[in-house]
């Protein structure tokens, strides 16, 4: 019997192993913001099963594009990626991602999928980006420095009007309190909580197709007027102009900010770096009431020629099941399937279905060339927000027509 039983033993190591050497290996990149739950959901996968195999690679998020472009152009690139949702279109338009509409749409709950990444992920028509990780900006206020300077800590403002008047009355509490915070040289920042304030007021930056720059509105007078307020009146600290984005999120943390934007990320951030402080998550307002929010995350991208597409799928949908989304959900990502916010977001934080919403009526901008125009440290949008919220209130119209006409031009001679 024992003879019998190490035989038995064998086969079945033997049939792991050729199991194992047949499972196909799926290489994946993921930025290294992603860093935490990323890891997380591949582990899961592998051990799920023993037909494919997932290897993952971080790249630091500031090479994630340049990185990917020169791995895809020399034929070296990944087989898919979990790539920042705003540079989809930029891939797709160049010819490196793979048409995965017929996947997509093949999903029996297609329609629950996050319809800001979609937005992006879409192409022509064809869907090369479908959503994976989650993010949304949220308006963010201390409930501690509310209740000193006098104000309801339950009852953040609606407006702008409101936004500036609490500001005041927090900043008088003195000892290097400030009612305001935003990282003011910060292109990627500013897009992430400055944009929605145009948004819920009615205002657009681009065209849905990315084709036609909008920035020259009412809309955009009014929100850089309402910053420019708050700075000229000392509400917002001197740092704010240089900031880079080196301190987006710091400064709420050391409980010296009275209001802030932020993204849901900040609440895992701040339950476990100031345990102690007492805050409140909402949306960001329009100048008359209303809000918006600009939904980030990641879209999960194919490589052109990647010949594990089966492979590919199945992670996918393994990422889209309630294990797969509640993974997500309790390593730092919003879930990106509205059917399953509930689920996947019981037992953490309430203020997550706050963001959880925000994301699902948030928006994300369109364009092929969303880094030069956006993102970079010296691109117009930036230049634009710094000199007019800073600047005197002279360069403003001159700012706003000048990101304006570079704007234009960088789409208008795109590839």
């Amino acid at each position: 019997m024992r003879h019998w039983l190490a035989g038995l033993g064998s086969m079945i190591a033997a049939t792991a192993l050729t199991a194992a050497a047949h499972a196909e290996t799926i290489h994946i990149w993921a930025r290294s913001d992603d860093q935490v739950f990323m890891p997380k959901i591949v582990q899961a996968f592998n051990s799920s099963q023993t037909k494919d195999h997932v290897d993952l690679q971080i790249i630091p998020t500031a090479q994630m594009v340049q990185k990917y472009a020169v791995a895809t152009a020399g034929g070296s690139g990944p087989d898919a990626l979990a790539l920042d949702l705003i540079y989809t279109p930029a891939f797709a338009a160049a010819g490196e991602l793979r048409d995965m509409t017929g996947f997509a749409k093949s999903l029996p709950y297609f329609k629950s999928l996050s319809p800001a990444h979609l937005s992006v992920g879409t192409y022509q028509g064809k869907i090369y980006g479908l959503p994976f990780s989650g993010d949304a900006s949220v308006f963010v206020w201390n409930k501690d420095l509310f209740k000193r300077a006098g104000l309801d800590p339950n009852a953040p403002p609606k407006n702008w009007a409101e936004i500036a008047q609490d500001a005041k009355r927090i900043t008088a509490l003195g000892d290097g309190i400030k009612g305001f915070y935003f990282s003011g040289s910060c292109g990627g920042c500013q897009i992430f909580t400055f944009a929605p304030l145009i948004w819920a007021s009615g205002g657009h930056l681009f065209t849905d197709d990315g084709q036609k720059v909008t920035l020259d509105t009412p809309q955009m007078h009014a929100a850089i007027d309402f910053y420019r307020g708050m700075v000229k009146s000392g509400d917002v600290p001197a740092g704010a102009q240089t900031d880079t984005g080196t301190n987006f999120f710091s400064p709420f943390a050391t409980g010296k900010i009275g209001m802030i934007s932020l993204g849901s990320f900040a609440i895992g951030a701040l339950n476990s770096q100031s345990p102690n402080l007492d805050y409140g998550v909402t949306f960001i307002p329009g100048e008359k009431g209303g809000w918006s929010s600009f939904a980030g995350g990641d879209n999960f991208v194919v490589s052109a020629g990647t010949k594990h597409v089966a492979g590919v799928e199945n992670f996918i949908r393994f990422a889209y099941s309630l294990e797969g989304q509640k993974i997500l959900a309790h390593y730092g990502s919003l879930p990106v399937r509205e059917d399953l916010i509930n689920q996947a977001l019981a037992g953490l934080d309430p203020r997550y279905l706050v963001t959880a919403k925000a994301m699902a009526g948030g928006r994300t901008p369109f364009s092929t060339v969303f880094n030069d125009i956006i993102n970079s440290a010296n691109g117009p949008w930036i230049t634009m927000l710094n000199k007019a919220i800073f600047g005197p209130a002279s360069d403003v119209e001159p700012a706003i027509k000048a990101a304006q006409s570079a704007m234009q031009s960088a789409i208008m001679t795109a590839p």
